[in-house]
């Protein structure tokens, strides 16, 4: 956009006759509602009026505990310091997703964030990897991966700001209290002039010209006008599918998990893991998040396999330490809207879509709508043209991440109950057959420029669960094996070294923690 379209739009966002801002309200706190106020305030606060509606009677999901590291861009783009941030919400560090049990019992491997290895001449690590396997001279692909490397051995550091190619080759998140994260936004959206609105909306008002949403209406009667309403209501979905109907695109045909008992419990002492564990159960798959002085818990599972009742009584048997609560079912359907900006509502979280935590996309889901809306942010005429890029964008971005996540289960040769007999017969979306059949040919996986999951996590999860493709590029086999096998040797060499000199988990922590205090 030019410099000249985008002042005249920042003025559009004022009234032609008054001056005044652009009105904006959210409805709905919670993760979601928070992260839109925190951000919009943040990047657009001169040019517009935020006010975010939310009840403290109305409880919030709050189990999202997991992140991926976009989330770190997030926080620090707001100018949250990291360290502050990660006390206030109990946090840990994140290097990845341990899958246990998915490709078949007894198995296991690490969704790393971070890089195989190096490419070389426009060829990806994996295709050398592959030449090397079937030559009988390479190591797992882990041991060819820094970050799962430290991971399982309990260790973490940041990544240099200066450093080589190693030092880089890897990115993090964090694990925490998500019930502590809204509460932080807040207090940063109320200091730059977010105001917060108590109070439950009843009603809605339409503007009889254009049928859009004019106002809404508190139980105390309270009228609240705007010119753009973000529906931040979770799963009830007060404008966006309440009062605008727009349909839900349900894919519970290939995610049939619909429901999810979670608990916290005590920790029980030792290691603290630099990473998630999702293990695969007879109908679905289970959690644990190791937080600072908790581990979150979960049973995401499907109600047509199992009863709520014998879930909840699988997970507590699961748990390592004594639970902190009773456990919490949770019911959701996998799918999102048809659209999520129409007319002057924009749906940003559950009232948008759902996928489940399985490669802990939850937050990142929000984060990506808010990033986009900003970046799209309309002035009063509410174009068409935005609203189409927006879900677009959106749209992409869920379908990739349905995929994904349809990968885990397909890709199985499970065969041991009802549920994993069901998925790996199920018929797949044609996008995630295409990706499956150039994988098994070549080993190539599909490029896109931008969005989630690239190459190492698709990587990652096919050889993790036991797709070997029956062949590799061919400019991989141009080195000499000797040539090859020395850098393979060296780079594990390396790997295994740089591991060994990073801080234990918990004493890395621990450092943070008393620097924080001082």
């Amino acid at each position: 956009m030019s410099q000249d379209a985008r002042s005249s739009r920042e003025d559009a966002r004022r009234d032609p006759s008054a001056g005044d801002p652009m009105r904006v309200v959210i409805v709905g706190g919670g993760t979601a509602g928070w992260m839109a106020a925190a951000a919009l305030s943040r990047f657009l606060g001169s040019q517009i009026d935020i006010r975010l509606i939310e009840s403290e009677e109305i409880g919030v999901v709050g189990v999202g505990e997991a992140t991926l590291p976009h989330l770190r861009a997030f926080i620090q783009r707001l100018g949250i310091d990291e360290a502050e941030f990660m006390e206030a919400t109990g946090a840990t560090f994140k290097l990845g997703i341990d899958f246990r049990d998915f490709g078949a019992i007894g198995e296991s491997y690490i969704h790393p964030f971070g890089a195989y290895g190096f490419d070389l001449a426009d060829v990806g690590f994996h295709h050398y990897w592959l030449r090397g396997r079937a030559n009988g001279a390479a190591l797992p692909i882990d041991e060819y991966s820094l970050p799962i490397t430290a991971a399982r051995a309990n260790r973490f550091t940041r990544p240099p700001a200066v450093g080589d190619q190693l030092d880089s080759s890897f990115g993090y998140a964090y694990q925490f209290d998500a019930t502590k994260f809204a509460p932080l936004l807040r207090r940063f959206s109320e200091k730059r002039a977010v105001a917060r609105t108590e109070g439950k909306v009843v009603g809605v008002e339409r503007a009889g010209e254009t049928g859009d949403i004019a106002a809404v209406t508190l139980e105390d009667g309270r009228r609240i006008a705007a010119d753009l309403f973000i529906d931040c209501s979770g799963f009830r979905a007060l404008l966006i599918g309440g009062e605008l109907d727009k349909a839900w695109e349900d894919w519970s045909e290939w995610l049939p998990c619909n429901r999810a008992a979670a608990l916290p419990c005590e920790a029980p002492g030792g290691p603290i893991e630099p990473y998630t564990r999702a293990t695969a159960m007879p109908a679905g798959w289970r959690w644990r998040i190791p937080l600072r002085r908790r581990i979150g818990n979960g049973y995401v599972f499907s109600s047509a396999h199992l009863s709520e009742d014998e879930a909840c009584a699988q997970i507590l048997d699961a748990i390592e330490g004594e639970p902190l609560a009773d456990p919490r079912v949770l019911r959701f359907r996998a799918g999102r809207r048809r659209r999520s900006w129409v007319r002057n509502v924009v749906a940003i979280g559950l009232a948008g879509g759902f996928l489940e935590p399985l490669e802990s996309t939850s937050i990142h889901l929000v984060q990506m709508a808010i990033t986009r809306l900003i970046e799209l942010f309309p002035d009063r005429s509410m174009s068409a043209l935005d609203r189409n890029e927006y879900n677009r964008l959106v749209d992409l971005e869920y379908d990739r991440v349905r995929d994904f996540l349809i990968l885990h289960y397909h890709a199985t040769r499970r065969d041991d109950s009802d549920f994993w007999r069901h998925v790996r017969g199920m018929a797949i979306p044609e996008t995630l057959r295409r990706k499956m059949a150039l994988w098994e040919g070549s080993g190539h996986v599909e490029h896109y420029s931008e969005g989630l999951f690239l190459e190492p996590s698709w990587v990652a999860v096919y050889l993790g669960q036991g797709i070997v493709p029956a062949g590799h590029d061919p400019r991989a086999d141009n080195p000499p094996d000797a040539a090859l096998a020395k850098a393979m040797a060296d780079l594990s060499g390396e790997i295994a070294r740089r591991v060994a000199a990073m801080p234990d988990h918990r004493e890395m922590l621990e450092r943070q923690r008393v620097r924080v205090a001082a």
